[in-house]
């Protein structure tokens, strides 16, 4: 078992995977990537992440489906979500976070600002069970 916070990635865009991947793997992370809605929901539920990104459009289910469902789950109602999407709109963007999304982050956006503000997400609300790992 890694001591390096866990991260699940979910898009269906290779490109994004591995932009994302790589980002936080030089940051300390360990990823582990989904390209679907489905098998990033498995994905969570199996591992336990401390910190999930999704993008909001995937095949089968959405990122917003993800989110509520993972919310009503004991082991992944406090895991920090992060959506990132290509849409920019502020109503796509209250209906994430409504859904339980922690932030929303429009494409293109900087892998440093996207590190700065996980980091403070998995420091603050880093489930009590990954704690000590």
């Amino acid at each position: 078992m890694s001591s390096r916070p866990l991260v699940l990635i979910a898009d269906d865009d290779p490109d994004i995977l591995v932009l994302l991947s790589l980002t936080l793997e030089r940051d300390g992370y360990e990823v582990v990537v989904a390209t679907n809605g489905l098998s990033a929901y498995e994905t969570a539920l199996e591992r336990i992440p401390h910190l999930i990104v999704l993008d909001l459009m995937m095949p089968g289910i959405d990122g917003l489906e993800v989110t509520r469902r993972l919310r009503a789950e004991e082991t992944t109602r406090d895991v920090p979500i992060v959506i990132v999407t290509a849409f920019a709109e502020e109503t796509r963007a209250a209906i994430a976070l409504e859904a339980g999304a922690d932030l929303y982050l429009a494409k293109p956006f900087s892998p440093r600002d996207l590190l700065s503000k996980t980091a403070s997400l998995v420091l603050e609300r880093r489930p009590r069970s990954r704690l000590a790992s």
